[in-house]
Order: structure tokens, then C-alpha cells, then sequence
């Protein structure tokens, strides 16, 4: 196969919602994409905060905090999209991995594990993490095809912007750093 035959893979990209969106659930959101290949693609939500608390988590799972649990009781949880609602996922620097860790990019992994929610508990968890349920997915071919019809900004993903706590301004800046302002497009933008 010869360079320009080659697929463009889009992991460790931010997909921002278009003004556009159809989709409800998606609509304003920007979403981290971790995985995606011939097979389709796999990505979390990152500016959706659910009602529930980190707090909340321990508490469902049963994790005792060794250290002062208010902060965790300020700390929201996403909805990290609408497939697997009930399965927690948790994005989280790489300076150390926990059993299920998926390294992304040399700063950036994803994680499973309960052990890992354990370790935050108790103050030996990662610096910059990231409390999700649910991710997006999408079967092969579909999620070009959305970005196809302009359903989808994509942009190189930044980590500062996936472990902000500012939910409302992540869509913006996402997009602020291809110099882009989605107030300014239009709900029907067109192919050039």
C-alpha cells in the first residue's frame, strides 16, 4: 500500500461536537479518542459531569479513604459516553500504571481497574486523572463518516485540557487550538 492509500488513524485526538450535532448526547461535547483503527473507534467524553461525585464512587464500590475525602466529595464524575454506562473509566497521566492500564502516549493512559480507584482513595493514585462512566464508540467506517459530514472537529488532544475540572470552557478551548471560535460557524458549514 503506498503512503496516500495509507489510513489515518486519529488516536490521541480530541473530536469536537460540531454546532451541527444531531445527537443529543453529543451535542457540545468534546470527546478524547483513544483508540482507532480498520476495526472503528473507541473515545471518552471529557466535559459531561454526571450529578455523582468521585465520593459517590467510593462509596458504590465499597473504598474506604485513608486521607480527607472532601475534595473528592468537589470532584465530578463524567459521562464518558453512552456505551458501557455502568463501566468506569479512568484517563490518568503515565507516570505509573495499574493492572488494565492502556498507555495511549507517553503522557496519557487509560485504566479500568478498581485498584487504581483504590490508590486515588488513599492518596497513591495518579497526579492528573480523569473519572468516567460509559465511553463512544463507533463500528468501522462510521466515525469518518460523521467527520465526513462535518458532525466533527478534530484536533490533536491536549492533556492540560483532558484533566481541566472548567467542564463548560472544554469545548471552546478544544477548539481554540486549531484558532477556531464555534460561535462563528454556521449550524450548516459546507466542503471546501
Amino acid at each position: 500500500m503506498n503512503e496516500t492509500n495509507s489510513p489515518c488513524y486519529l488516536e490521541n485526538q480530541f473530536l469536537i461536537a460540531m454546532p451541527r450535532m444531531e445527537d443529543s448526547y453529543f451535542a457540545n461535547t468534546v470527546t478524547y479518542l483513544w483508540r482507532h483503527n480498520d476495526e472503528g473507534a473507541l473515545g471518552i467524553v471529557i466535559n459531561k459531569p454526571l450529578e455523582a461525585s468521585v465520593a459517590d464512587i467510593f462509596a458504590e464500590l465499597e473504598i474506604e479513604c485513608s486521607i480527607e475525602d472532601g475534595p473528592f466529595r468537589e470532584e465530578a464524575v463524567l459521562a464518558g459516553g453512552p456505551v458501557e454506562r455502568d463501566k468506569g473509566f479512568i484517563i490518568h497521566d503515565a507516570r505509573k500504571s495499574w493492572e488494565s492500564s492502556i498507555s495511549i502516549t507517553e503522557e496519557i493512559s487509560i485504566c479500568t481497574s478498581k485498584s487504581i480507584l483504590e490508590d486515588i482513595a488513599n492518596g497513591n493514585g495518579p497526579e492528573n486523572y480523569l473519572i468516567a462512566l460509559g465511553c463512544a464508540g463507533w463500528e468501522a467506517g462510521q466515525l469518518e463518516r460523521e467527520i465526513i459530514t462535518n458532525a466533527w472537529l478534530t484536533v490533536p488532544a491536549d492533556p492540560a485540557l483532558i484533566f481541566s475540572s472548567d467542564y463548560k470552557n472544554k469545548t471552546q478551548r478544544a477548539a481554540s487550538i486549531l484558532g477556531v471560535d464555534l460561535q462563528q460557524l454556521a449550524p450548516a458549514a459546507g466542503h471546501s
